[in-house]
C-alpha cells in the first residue's frame, strides 16, 4: 500500500516583530511606539566632489611651482603678480575685503552643510526594530492624507502641501453640512498622521470651504 500524501498546505511561520527579547544577537527589538532616530544625513556628493577637485588642483598648481622655483625657474605669473599685490594694497582696499567676504561665505556654507542632516524631503518613521530605519517622502505623506481627505463624505476636492512640521490641508465641500464635514475631516485626517507613522507627528491645518457660487 503507498502511504498517503503528505499535505502541502502546511502553515508558514509568522514572525512576530512586537517587542521582545532577540536570543540570536542578544538585543531587543523596539516596540512599534518607539522613537526613531532622527533625520537622514545626506552624503553631500556635490560639494565634496567640488571642494575635492579644487583642493587637489590648487594643492598641484602650488606645487608643481615649488618645484619650478627649486630646480631654479622663476615662480608662475599668478603667484608673483598676488604675492605683489597682497604686498601693496591696504587691508581696508575694497578688493581684499571683497575677497575675504567671499572666502568667509564659503567657509560658513561648508559649516552649514557640515553640522545639517540635509534630506529635508524624507521624513523619519518609527522604527519597529533597532535594525530598521524607514522614511516617507513629503508628496507621498501628502497623497495619503489627500486620500483618506476625499474620502470624507462631502469632500469634493483636497489638497495637501507637506512640511517637516505641518500639513496644510485644503478642502473644498459640497452637499453636506460643512460642521459634520469638518468634523468626520479632523477624525479622518488624525487617523491618517497616525498611520503614517512618522517619529515627529506634524500638526494639521485644515482650511474648509464650500464650492463657490457658479455664474
Amino acid at each position: 500500500m503507498s502511504e498517503p500524501p503528505q499535505d502541502a498546505t502546511r502553515p508558514m511561520p509568522v514572525v512576530d516583530t512586537r517587542k521582545h527579547p532577540d536570543p540570536a544577537d542578544g538585543q531587543p527589538a523596539l516596540s512599534l511606539d518607539a522613537k526613531g532616530s532622527g533625520r537622514f544625513w545626506s552624503a553631500r556628493r556635490v560639494p565634496s566632489a567640488l571642494i575635492a577637485l579644487l583642493t587637489l588642483g590648487g594643492a598641484g598648481l602650488l606645487l608643481y611651482d615649488v618645484v619650478a622655483v627649486r630646480t631654479g625657474h622663476p615662480a608662475m605669473y599668478w603667484r608673483r603678480e598676488l604675492a605683489r599685490q597682497l604686498a601693496q594694497r591696504p587691508l581696508d582696499d575694497i578688493p581684499v575685503l571683497a575677497g575675504a567676504a567671499f572666502v568667509t561665505a564659503v567657509g560658513l556654507w561648508l559649516i552649514l552643510l557640515a553640522i545639517t542632516p540635509g534630506l529635508r524631503n524624507l521624513l523619519p518613521m518609527l522604527r519597529p526594530r533597532y535594525d530598521v530605519r524607514a522614511a516617507l517622502t513629503r508628496d507621498a505623506a501628502a497623497q495619503v492624507l489627500r486620500d483618506r481627505a476625499v474620502e470624507v463624505s462631502g469632500v469634493r476636492e483636497a489638497r495637501v502641501k507637506m512640511r517637516r512640521r505641518r500639513a496644510d490641508v485644503r478642502v473644498i465641500s459640497h452637499f453636506r453640512d460643512p460642521s459634520e464635514v469638518r468634523s468626520d475631516l479632523d477624525t479622518a485626517l488624525a487617523g491618517a498622521v497616525t498611520d503614517l507613522g512618522m517619529t515627529r507627528r506634524p500638526k494639521l491645518s485644515v482650511r474648509l470651504r464650500g464650492p463657490g457660487k457658479k455664474g
